[in-house]
């Protein structure tokens, strides 16, 4: 990207930030028109920057900046509504939506349609009473929205719609296939699928597999790239040993 462009008061986040020479910072944000992209904030880590209340994740914001080059400078930042109460896991878990999308979103690339959900989601993870639930359908909307959507009704090899008592590896690249035995990570009863796609999340056993399901997924489109903030979530989760 080489043209010069002056974007105004634009609805975004910021996903990510990190120090930039003396006092400035990068921010990666994701913007409601322009898609994600980076911008460096000068100044922004002075003790009397007026932008150190304002730059902060789950805050929305509108913000204006100039583009010259893949790397643009922010001109101005204001508040444009509250900020989200999150804390404990459900921070955790507003920190793992915001590196799903830094790793899945090319530069430049506007996408309002994730822009709308990333906002209701981060909005519904501070008084949702199941994270894991809001997590779920938060990744199948984003795997959809990218052209990754699950396919969860039908045979890829036979086209017939998944029988309830039926057995079925899950393949990524392609969907579920009827197999014979439980043998394997990614085996799953085509009622659990089918209970998956409707999101049918308030039973237990559908929300394990759904999780194991998509945890596969979004690794195999990800190249096998481990998430930090999974792992911590994770490791949280873990029992404690005796």
């Amino acid at each position: 990207m080489t043209t010069h462009r002056r974007i105004l008061d634009e609805p975004a986040w910021l996903l990510h930030h990190r120090p930039f020479r003396d006092s400035s910072r990068i921010l990666d944000i994701l913007s409601r028109d322009h898609g994600r992209l980076s911008v460096v904030a000068r100044g922004s880590r002075s003790a009397k920057s007026r932008l150190r209340g304002i730059l902060r994740p789950f805050l929305p914001l509108r913000l204006s900046w100039v583009i010259r080059s893949d790397l643009g400078t922010l001109t101005g930042a204001e508040i444009d509504g509250s900020l989200m109460s999150l804390s404990g896991d459900a921070l955790l878990s507003a920190y793992y939506v915001n590196e799903l999308l830094l790793n899945f979103l090319h530069k430049h690339d506007p996408q309002p349609e994730i822009f709308a959900v990333y906002a209701d989601t981060i909005a519904n993870l501070g008084s949702a009473k199941n994270l894991q639930s809001e997590l779920r359908s938060f990744e199948i909307e984003l795997l959809r929205m990218l052209g990754y959507a699950l396919n969860l009704d039908h045979d890829t090899h036979t086209h017939e719609i998944l029988a309830d008592e039926g057995l079925y590896a899950y393949r990524p690249e392609h969907g579920p296939v009827s197999v014979a035995d439980r043998q394997g990570p990614m085996i799953f009863a085509g009622r659990q699928l089918l209970a998956v796609s409707k999101q049918q999340f308030d039973q237990p056993e559908v929300l394990r597999d759904a999780g194991r399901l998509l945890r596969e997924t979004i690794d195999y489109h990800l190249g096998g790239k481990e998430l930090k903030t999974r792992k911590v979530l994770m490791e949280l989760r873990r029992p404690a040993n005796p």
